[in-house]
This record gives structure tokens, C-alpha cells and sequence, in this order.
């Protein structure tokens, strides 16, 4: 089992940062990809790949960066130049291989984030 605990969400204004972590624990072996994904029908913002591949969605470049820290299982996302149309539940998911040899796909619980103008 996985489990993937998200923190750093809350309430900023406009033009504000705000930095999301998503810790995985549990019996794993590797982990593939971790991302953001927002509430809105689970649309990807970001993801970042064992191999440093990154990808973002449109809305979002140049203004979120991507991170992870393989050694904590931890992926970052650094939001800055918030908007009010940032508003939204962010949810965290990872995938790989446990030590079982099972791959696996989990998602955090997700953290609010929401920008007032």
C-alpha cells in the first residue's frame, strides 16, 4: 500500500505564492510519476517523471514549478503569481512499482487552494 499525504494549501491573494508537498510512503520499490492534478474532471497542472520529464498544463507555465526529491519520495509544486482561477482542490498522484512487483497508481486526499482577488 501507498499512501500519499498532500500539505500547503490555503488562502492567498492575488498575485501570491503558495508551495504544495506530496510525501509517498508506504512499501514501494520506485515511483514513476508525480503530479498535480485539479479538481476540475482531475485536469493535469503538473507532473514530473523519474527521468525529470516535465509537463504543464497551458494555464500554468511560467508561472508553477515542478519538483521532486526522489530521496523523500516528495514531490513540490511552487505556485507563484496566483490567480483566482487557480482556485481549486489539488490532488497529488504518484505511480510505480512496489516491492511486491505490483505497479500501483494512488491519489492524496487533495488540499484546497484558493486566491482572492
Amino acid at each position: 500500500q501507498v499512501q500519499l499525504v498532500e500539505s500547503g494549501g490555503g488562502l492567498v491573494q492575488a498575485g501570491g505564492s503558495l508551495r504544495l508537498s506530496c510525501a509517498a510512503s508506504g512499501s514501494i520499490l520506485s515511483i514513476n510519476r508525480m503530479g498535480w492534478y485539479s479538481q476540475v474532471q482531475r485536469e493535469l497542472v503538473a507532473v514530473i517523471t523519474s527521468g525529470g520529464t516535465l509537463n504543464y498544463a497551458d494555464s500554468v507555465k511560467g508561472r508553477f514549478t515542478i519538483s521532486r526529491d526522489n530521496a523523500k519520495n516528495t514531490v513540490y509544486l511552487q505556485m507563484n503569481s496566483l490567480k483566482p482561477e487557480d482556485t481549486a482542490v489539488y490532488y497529488c498522484y504518484s505511480n510505480g512499482v512496489l516491492r511486491s512487483g505490483q505497479v500501483f497508481g494512488y491519489w492524496g486526499q487533495g488540499t484546497q487552494v484558493t486566491v482572492s482577488s
